[in-house]
């Protein structure tokens, strides 16, 4: 039988451990808060003999077995804070997991941690495959694989029976070379951007460029820039004149840009596309790519720029009050209107 004898697992701030008897009572706690089991599939209430029961099975485990399913103990300086849980088929090369963390210590990077360092060290041991399922409402989860590397493979509809009621799932995986160009990839801010001019030449690598899933409610796909630059919309009587640019960073296409401008010159132009490749956000080169548009309009003598965004976690609205548009009270298409002055 396939093993991965990996635990414990020391991470920076926490360790991947068996789980023990103690661990039973703050188990059935957050195994039964709605702000954790909201998105999960277990049954509840849980009971205490049933955590117990499981606790004991598990207290033995040094880390995942082919065809069974285990459960790691995910510690903080002694206190238990959450779990993962990680299933191999009969072969041990392809896994599944999934992870719970206790609602207070939601949103401070633990999960993203002891699942990096799950996968990582599955990886190092022969594993091929991860992959994992997720409610599609469930955007922190979704960013969370997401930040790791995980692909989105798609959505199965009404595929999980989930107290009662038939869901659909959003399905994530990262095969162990992806993996290893994900944490090769550059990360460091970029030295140089440029607005460059898209041509037979490159096209098609910019028509590859994409955002994570979880942004795709607030950012276009390439396919649908495309197609409004090629056929630009009508907006009060006049048809809108795209201008729009590949954006560069340290000789690599990294991102898309396209601004709306209208005919006859004089209305306020647009910034109605901007995307990032997932593996180059977090670079600074959106804000940089922003700032050279802004040169540009002030040389035309432009005094504003307008940008719209939907509200939402995941969304763009931080990175653009950040950069100074100010919203002005104005929503269309369910979109908040943004202004900045280039004066």
């Amino acid at each position: 039988m396939t093993e991965y004898p990996i635990l414990p697992l020391s991470t920076p701030r926490l360790m991947l451990r068996a789980l023990r008897p103690a661990d039973a009572l703050i188990q059935l706690a957050y195994r039964n808060d709605p702000a954790v089991y909201r998105y999960q599939d277990w049954e509840v209430p849980v009971s205490l003999a049933r955590i117990e029961a499981f606790v004991a099975e598990q207290s033995a485990v040094t880390g995942p077995r082919a065809g069974e399913w285990v459960q790691i103990g995910v510690d903080r300086a002694g206190e238990l804070i959450g779990d993962l849980a990680v299933g191999l088929d009969a072969t041990g090369k392809l896994a599944m997991i999934g992870y719970t963390l206790r609602a207070e210590r939601q949103g401070q990077g633990y999960a993203t941690e002891a699942v990096g360092a799950l996968i990582d060290a599955l990886f190092a041991a022969g594993l091929h495959r991860v992959a994992a399922t997720l409610d599609p409402t469930n955007t922190p989860s979704a960013m969370l694989l997401e930040r790791l590397g995980f692909r989105y493979e798609g959505r199965a509809v009404q595929a999980a029976y989930v107290r009662g009621e038939w869901e659909d799932d959003d399905r994530y995986a990262v095969l162990a070379a992806e993996r290893a160009a994900w944490l090769a990839r550059p990360t460091d801010p970029a030295t140089t951007v440029r607005l460059v001019e898209i041509t037979e030449d490159n096209l098609r690598a910019v028509a590859r460029l994409a955002t994570h899933h979880s942004q795709e409610r607030f950012v276009a796909p390439m396919a649908g820039s495309f197609a409004d630059a090629l056929i630009p919309h009508v907006e009060d009587g006049l048809r809108i004149v795209p201008w729009f640019r590949a954006i560069e960073a340290d000789g690599e296409l990294v991102g898309f840009m396209l601004i709306a401008e209208h005919t006859p010159p004089g209305d306020i132009p647009f910034l109605w596309r901007l995307l990032i490749d997932r593996r180059h956000q977090g670079r600074g080169i959106g804000s940089r790519a922003v700032g050279l548009l802004i040169d540009r309009l002030r040389a035309d003598g432009e005094p504003r720029l307008h940008v719209s965004w939907h509200p939402g976690r995941g969304g763009p609205e931080p990175f653009y009050r950040k950069l100074g548009f100010v919203p002005t009270g104005r929503v269309e298409d369910d979109e908040l209107v943004a202004e900045l002055l280039l004066g």
